[in-house]
């Protein structure tokens, strides 16, 4: 074999996972059609944040990972989820999840995209086990039960007891191999952009909600002497492409607006990027000599951190069976482990977050006013409030 493990996709999640299985002492080949765009100005760069919940937060440190992001991260104490659905844009029912209530931890450590690639792939650069590739892709696949044979960008087969796909939404590698997946689209985009405000957010990470989807500002490090978030805007898709043509001026008229001014008046702090929204599962996680891993597995709304936290336990999962019985890593008994371990509780988080955005884009106010409502009933319980936060974080209930 040339290597133990080649990973298509160095975004995130396929950084994360190179990182992981090469400190377990597997010899890995991450690749990736684009070279990571590791500066906050530069074109191109991924201006969205990642909160990383305490599961995710825990599986980092085991790969060896979060001394080096730590420095960077903004803890998250306290999510407020505000309805701000009446007549008015204004706060309506503000309702404070504490992390305190269930834990001596914050429920998660905020990061900026950009950076995360930017340090990921520098740590990758030092690891003797791991080789990262950045301009090469995946351009074919070709398995049997004893390996996979990856043909690459530069006309090279690599051959590889294991390929792990995290090459996105449209996996390359998933289409190699024939799974399909089931794709539900919701008319949707997000605005994704960092922002200055006069009112400190406190570690507190803010999802208002009123109509086309949920506005979250989610807390940076202070930016230019001022306080900080990253926000994203998700609203109905023509909605969206006309706020991305706004002037700045206007844009940051609106967005103040749209939080209610809950922080003052936002001023962009960076240029604005634009993401269509959708919900998508796989119809299997693997194939032969096959795992596939993150959005090439699920993609959801970014709502309550759910994405990159899914694809981290993806990754516990696989990472725990590889080092377990390093001898099966591949075969078809680890793969089926894999599946078992992981579906249910995918399909359950796209079919949950589905239903949170529908909710978050009535339009309807009597519809409106039933989704305050029950915002309010569900905190007032303290059992089922600290049974959400505990689910939010990965428990199972």
């Amino acid at each position: 074999m040339d290597y133990d493990i080649l990973i298509s996709g160095g975004g995130i999640a396929g950084l994360t996972a190179a990182a992981a299985f090469g400190n377990a002492g597997f010899s890995v080949l991450c690749v990736d059609p684009a070279p990571p765009v590791t500066e906050r100005e530069a074109q191109g760069a991924d201006l969205r944040s990642t909160a990383f919940l305490q599961p995710a937060q825990a599986f980092l440190a085991e790969a060896s990972l979060w001394q080096r992001l730590a420095p960077h991260a903004m803890p998250l104490q306290v999510m407020r989820i505000v309805d701000a659905g009446g007549e008015l844009p204004e706060p309506r029912v503000v309702k404070d999840f504490d992390s305190a209530e269930i834990s001596e931890l914050p429920f998660g450590w905020n990061l900026p995209n950009w950076l995360l690639r930017r340090e990921l792939s520098a740590h990758l650069h030092e690891m003797d086990s791991v080789t990262f590739l950045p301009g090469t892709a995946t351009t074919a696949l070709f398995t049997r039960e004893a390996e996979a044979r990856v043909t690459l960008s530069d006309g090279r087969r690599i051959r590889t007891r294991l390929v792990i796909a995290a090459d996105g939404r449209n996996s390359p590698m998933r289409e190699a191999a024939g799974i399909g997946v089931k794709t539900t689209r919701f008319g949707q985009k997000a605005l994704a952009f960092a922002t200055t405000h006069p009112i400190p957010h406190g570690n507190v990470s803010t999802e208002v909600h009123r109509t086309g989807g949920p506005f979250t500002l989610v807390p940076l490090p202070d930016f230019e002497g001022q306080p900080s978030s990253a926000v994203v805007w998700m609203e109905e898709g023509p909605k969206a492409e006309a706020l991305m043509a706004l002037d700045d001026a206007a844009f940051e008229a609106a967005m103040s607006e749209r939080s209610c001014h809950l922080f003052g008046p936002l001023k962009l702090a960076s240029r604005r990027t634009i993401w269509p929204i959708i919900a998508q599962h796989a119809e299997s996680l693997t194939g032969q000599r096959l795992a596939l891993v993150a959005e090439a597995a699920h993609v959801v709304p970014p709502i309550g951190a759910q994405g990159l936290n899914m694809s981290l336990a993806d990754m516990k999962v696989l990472h725990d069976l590889a080092a377990a019985r390093p001898e099966t890593l591949g075969e078809p008994t680890m793969l089926d482990a894999y599946g078992r371990k992981r579906m249910p509780d995918i399909r359950a988080r796209v079919a949950g977050i589905t239903a949170l955005n529908r909710a978050s884009m009535l339009s309807n106010p009597l519809l409106r006013d039933a989704r305050a409502t029950a915002l309010d009933a569900l905190y007032e319980v303290k059992s089922v409030r600290k049974t959400l936060m505990q689910l939010g974080l990965g428990a199972k209930g």
